[in-house]
């Protein structure tokens, strides 16, 4: 099968970054052609990355040269320079979709995929249903589609219009496939229940016990307030200075980074910033750390949890729909899930709910400090049978067989048929 997979931001250094490089590796290996078009930024374009990319040829929209701003993200921050689609302009809009529009025609008419597998149910996806209404769609939801739905809902009536020909989609737990088919009117049967992966060749356990010192913390991800970044560092610095070490992986932009780096400088030697690091060297850092934060407020399914867990970490994260999914029926103490405050908006701490959250932090925090203290500190990390479980679940090999008879389907289906009638045009 020709396919051709299709992000319209950088296909590296976020999570559908990550989920579209495994997509084509396991394409590869099922014997599928790949080819990419993405959106990207001139750093990208000009580095080595996209030559270890699984494909057999790509594409690029450039942004900072095809387009005059940087990269729209999918998110409101991005790990890398970005801009937001509730600031363009319409006319910017316009020239956004004629861009990639462009691009896709080029393309199709180039590499005649059998089919086009796109990331986001969002603009550039809906532009790809317009222009190729015979051709077999399908896309993958990560959870920032369904969050700029609310964020601009000036853009919802054509994002839905354009999604509902998606022959598939791909939802990664049971709370999203519900959300998706109500403010989509997709029909629930081509909403698929795929899930993600972890890359089990980078993620696993460490050969030999970890060094003795202060326990090894770790956060992986943007630094942004969505992430919970801010009230977890806040949370850290209302503890006794003792015997452990925070390790900040990850990148962000303007005032939300700048707040983050602020706090991380009023303990600098407990408090340690890595800025962007690759998928190997995360490996690493889990492998030597003991105990993997996230906080987030929004998340699709977090597959940091599934790295950190193969790497032997205890793990403390909120509790939202991607969590429950994951951790359905695991009792194993070395999980610590905590409530989600009460949230203004999509993702935001209400004011009067954010000293109770750095409450509930600390507490989860010590606790699992304190399991880790009890631990054998000369014992090797060791999975329980529950967590060996969820790891099998999510496995890459696993996902893509799920996400390959979606493929398989939409080739066998005629286009159309795609609309339930559930959602109204404003994407409500």
């Amino acid at each position: 099968m020709r396919i051709l997979h299709l992000i319209s931001q950088v296909p590296a250094a976020t999570g559908s970054g990550i989920y579209l490089q495994a997509a084509l590796c396991h394409a590869r290996r099922a014997g599928h052609e790949n080819f990419l078009l993405a959106g990207v930024s001139e750093e990208f374009a000009g580095s080595l990355w996209h030559d270890s990319l699984a494909c057999q040829g790509h594409r690029f929209v450039h942004f900072g040269r095809d387009l005059p701003h940087a990269v729209v993200g999918m998110s409101d921050v991005m790990p890398y320079a970005s801009c937001r689609f509730c600031d363009l302009s319409a006319a910017e809009l316009q020239r956004y979709e004629a861009c990639f529009a462009d691009c896709l025609q080029r393309v199709v008419s180039q590499w005649r995929p059998d089919l086009i597998h796109a990331q986001h149910l969002w603009l550039v996806t809906a532009l790809a249903c317009r222009l190729f209404p015979q051709l077999p769609i399908v896309a993958s939801c990560h959870g920032t589609d369904l969050r700029q739905l609310q964020l601009c809902p000036h853009l919802a009536d054509r994002v839905i219009a354009g999604c509902r020909a998606l022959r598939r989609v791909y939802a990664l737990h049971p709370d999203q496939q519900l959300e998706i088919a109500g403010r989509y009117g997709i029909a629930a049967q081509r909403i698929e229940l795929v899930g993600s992966g972890y890359n089990e060749q980078l993620f696993y356990l460490p050969d030999q016990p970890r060094p003795v010192g202060p326990l090894q913390l770790v956060y992986a991800g943007k630094l942004s307030r969505a992430k919970g970044v801010p009230w977890l560092l806040r949370a850290l610095l209302g503890l006794p200075q003792g015997d452990w070490q925070l390790h900040l992986a990850g990148d962000g932009q303007g005032e939300e980074k700048a707040e983050i780096l602020q706090l991380v400088a009023q303990r600098p030697q407990q408090l340690c910033w890595h800025g962007a690091i690759r998928q190997a060297q995360l490996a690493q850092l889990l492998r030597s750390s003991h105990l993997c934060l996230l906080p987030s407020l929004y998340e699709g399914l977090p597959l940091i949890l599934l790295e950190a867990l193969a790497c032997g970490c205890h793990v403390l994260t909120t509790e939202l729909p991607g969590t429950r999914a994951l951790f359905a029926g695991v009792a194993d103490e070395r999980i610590e899930r905590i409530r989600l405050p009460l949230l203004e908006g999509v993702d935001r701490p209400a004011a009067a709910a954010e000293d109770d959250f750095i409450a509930a932090l600390q507490t989860g925090l010590q606790r699992q400090l304190q399991l880790l203290r009890a631990a054998d500190a000369a014992a090797r990390p060791q999975l329980s049978a529950e967590i060996s479980v969820v790891l099998e679940r999510y496995r890459w090999e696993t996902t893509f067989r799920r996400m390959e008879q979606g493929y398989w389907a939409a080739l066998a289906e005629p286009p159309g048929g795609g609309f339930c009638g559930l959602a109204g045009g404003d994407g409500e």
